[in-house]
């Protein structure tokens, strides 16, 4: 994954003093820092409810109580509260150590006295950003471990002659260094096949870095593949994969104006980064990940035939569930047992019933569509035992007609998992259908111990 520029998100700066507000804005501008400026803690809280920040750099005193640091305070609890990831930094021009322990206990990072240094202003800012930018990072890497703990069953939890065949021709495909190009429905697996092989490769120690083509902004497409150094040096995908791998997802999504410029890198194995003529080489594989029919695209002039030639030196089709429906009950009860750890329940079990109607339903959704299912019947599930209404497989896509029987937070959980599914588990666009920022969902998929990031089937 691509690391943001370390100021790519506003700081929120919180004072009813306007000189104050023009002189940090100056400040933060003169070192390159994007900010927002509101003069009372009910404008910062509207902002945080619409706009998504690095830091919050607030005042302790307003207006309606000048000296007690009471407002101040209290906005910190509101805003530790509803966003507990958000660094806060308290600021007041009548400091003292018992006013700074208590803003500290109430969930403020660090204190600034008034009237500030600016080097000490700017340096605990982007300490504050970069601690933050760090325990995001953990949070992504806590989830692809837990994925990577998880995909060698997923993938062979098989009892299917497909699914075996498919195993040991990935094996031979990891063996050599060429681009892999996997085709298949959507759901089948594919992005857990490419970690797979990357897995088995001789790259294993290397990077694995994941690009969904279908959500990276086209105005974006060149600095987000290729880097660039304005405004100040930041490497691409390609670079952040050296020496490893570079899964490309849904590349039937590329625009055409920028499929010669991966074919350049393809070919050559060097790249310049925007506002640059430095040349970088890089040594990546690319594994390519889709459900599209690639051939068709050429014959629609949709995508360039040099490059298919170039991302498919090598390929493997994964079968649908369909196909291979001795699959679908031990992979029902892999999902079932690992729900259950995950909520702390006691063993469940399938009941006959619900393993006939599982074999004899079509999965249009495949795995990931079995494993929602499972997860959902789980949830709702009153007794050790899940049959077929249980799995509720007629109704599935009218998840939200039961949310009458949930919690609020199971409800919340569930109409998180619906919007991922119905969004293809594309965050942004997930994001957005429930009306919220990216990094909300963020927050709510770690509150709900919801996988993200590289989802464990695509």
């Amino acid at each position: 994954m691509t690391q943001r520029p370390a100021f790519a998100l506003p700081v929120l700066i919180v004072d009813d003093h306007a000189d104050v507000l023009v002189s940090l804005r100056l400040l933060f501008k003169s070192a390159n820092i994007p900010s927002v400026q509101v003069a009372s803690p009910g404008a910062a809280l509207d902002a945080v409810s619409r706009v998504e920040f690095s830091c919050a750099v607030l005042d302790l005193n307003y207006t309606a109580d000048t000296t007690s640091g009471h407002e101040g305070l209290e906005l910190i609890a509101r805003l530790r509260e509803e966003l507990p990831d958000l660094p806060l930094v308290a600021m007041t021009g009548w400091g003292n150590v018992e006013l700074a322990v208590r803003a500290m206990r109430l969930g403020a990072a660090d204190f600034i006295e008034k009237p500030w240094s600016n080097e000490r202003i700017l340096h605990t800012v982007r300490s504050q950003i970069g601690l933050r930018d760090i325990r995001e990072e953990n949070r992504r890497l806590r989830a692809e471990n837990a994925l990577g703990r998880d995909m060698n069953d997923v993938l062979r939890t098989s009892e299917s002659s497909a699914m075996r065949e498919v195993m040991k021709l990935a094996s031979r495909l990891a063996a050599g260094d060429g681009n892999v190009l996997i085709l298949g429905e959507n759901g089948t697996g594919k992005s857990l096949l490419a970690r797979e092989i990357h897995a088995m490769s001789s790259r294993a120690e290397g990077p694995v870095i994941r690009v969904d083509m279908g959500s990276l902004p086209e105005s974006r497409f060149v600095d987000e593949m290729f880097g660039d150094n304005e405004p100040r040096p930041r490497p691409g995908r390609f670079e952040l994969a050296q020496g490893g791998s570079l899964i490309l997802e849904e590349i039937g999504n590329i625009p055409i104006p920028h499929q010669v410029k991966l074919l350049r890198v393809l070919e050559e194995g060097e790249l310049e980064r925007s506002g640059s003529t430095c040349t970088h080489r890089v040594n990546v594989r690319v594994i390519s990940v889709t459900n599209a029919d690639m051939d068709a695209a050429v014959r629609a002039d949709r995508f360039r035939r040099d490059l298919l030639y170039r991302l498919n030196a090598m390929q493997i089709r994964l079968p649908a569930l369909r196909e291979r429906a001795e699959d679908i009950v031990p992979l029902a009860r892999h999902f079932m047992l690992r729900e259950c750890r995950r909520r702390g329940r006691g063993s469940m079990f399938l009941a006959s019933s619900a393993e006939r109607a599982m074999r004899a339903y079509e999965w249009p959704g495949n795995v990931r569509e079995l494993e929602h299912a499972v997860e959902r019947a789980v949830l709702l599930a009153e007794r050790d035992e899940i049959d077929v209404d249980g799995l509720n497989l007629c109704r599935a896509a009218d998840a939200p007609l039961l949310l009458d029987r949930l919690t609020l937070p199971e409800a919340e959980e569930m109409l998180i998992r619906n919007a991922l599914d119905r969004n293809d588990h594309n965050l942004q666009r997930a994001a957005d259908a429930l009306g919220i920022s990216r990094q909300s969902l963020y927050r709510r998929l770690d509150k709900h111990r919801v996988r993200y990031g590289f989802e464990p089937v695509e």
